[in-house]
């Protein structure tokens, strides 16, 4: 991009390396990978653990049927027993009985609060791989706001005033890259006595004469006019006129106009401005005139 170049709005003026910042990206998408992968292994070992659990109940409810059985012939023994049809022995056989299948009851109760241990514990490594991916995401998404940053583009459409940074070098923060004139929006200041400002109305018809183009007429409209006098500024005020108070009027061009002669638009230029307080026409001198439109000024350059 060179000075004098036009631009759009949305056209891109500069780019910063982002080798570091893509090396950053691709980094935190392999954390998200990895999370994501995580939380697939996590949530297969959840149903595994959960399949666990349900074996485990069936475990218990058979050892539950198991030590029933067993107390019911252990009642069964100790009435034989009692009634001498059956020796002691076998009583002590069926005490054993019962004290075996409580062990084994207890122990598969034991197993089953273990499995459902191991299902809450996976459940919450699954939460965990869940935040995991939405810090890897969230990662990603910065170094990708980022990346977008990199991309100085145009705020509007305007021409290239000054190339203040060129290829290579290195900017700090807030450093300025390009300065772009807005070629839509050229204004007029000027200044009036207090007597002559107060009859100025805003939308009031105004002409602007350039001392680069005393030729032309410029078409313009008052859009502001300042609240508070002041004196007289030193840029354009004269030794006699140094107590005088003023107002400062802006008059604003129609984008329209500008647009149709674009390329002959420029900036800083001094110049003389008229307003019409009243409503006697405008001297002849003052007609409008501006220069013929230049078809390539419609089009936008790139």
């Amino acid at each position: 991009m060179r000075e004098g170049d036009f631009v759009a709005a949305g056209d891109e003026i500069a780019r910063m390396d982002t080798q570091s910042l893509e090396a950053q990206l691709r980094g935190a998408q392999a954390q998200q990978r990895q999370a994501r992968t995580a939380r697939a292994t996590l949530t297969a070992l959840v149903r595994q653990r959960e399949q666990a659990v349900t074996t485990v109940a069936a475990l218990v409810a058979q050892r539950e049927a198991e030590f029933a059985l067993a107390e019911k012939e252990l009642r069964r023994t100790s009435e034989l027993v009692a009634q001498n049809f059956i020796s002691p022995q076998q009583l002590d056989a069926a005490n054993a009985h019962v004290q075996s299948s409580r062990a084994a009851l207890s122990a598969a109760k034991s197993q089953r609060i273990e499995a459902e241990s191991a299902v809450l514990t996976a459940r919450s490594q699954i939460v965990e791989s869940e935040a995991a991916i939405e810090s890897a995401q969230a990662a990603v998404d910065r170094i990708e706001v980022e990346i977008a940053d990199a991309v100085l583009r145009a705020p509007r459409g305007g021409r290239v005033q000054t190339v203040l940074a060129q290829g290579g070098e290195v900017l700090a923060g807030g450093g300025r890259v390009v300065t772009l004139v807005d070629l839509a929006d050229v204004t007029m200041s000027f200044f009036l006595p207090e007597t002559v400002a107060g009859r100025v109305a805003i939308g009031a018809e105004a002409r602007l004469v350039l001392d680069a183009a005393p030729n032309f007429v410029i078409p313009a409209q008052v859009d502001f006019v300042v609240s508070v006098a002041q004196f007289t500024p030193k840029t354009v005020e004269t030794e006699s006129e140094r107590q005088k108070m003023v107002f400062k009027v802006r008059a604003r061009i129609d984008p329209v106009l500008l647009g149709q002669h674009r390329d002959q638009v420029k900036t800083g230029l001094p110049g003389m401005a008229y307003v019409r307080v009243g409503t006697e026409p405008w001297p002849p001198q003052l007609a409008v005139k501006v220069p013929e439109a230049t078809p390539a000024a419609s089009a936008p350059a790139r």
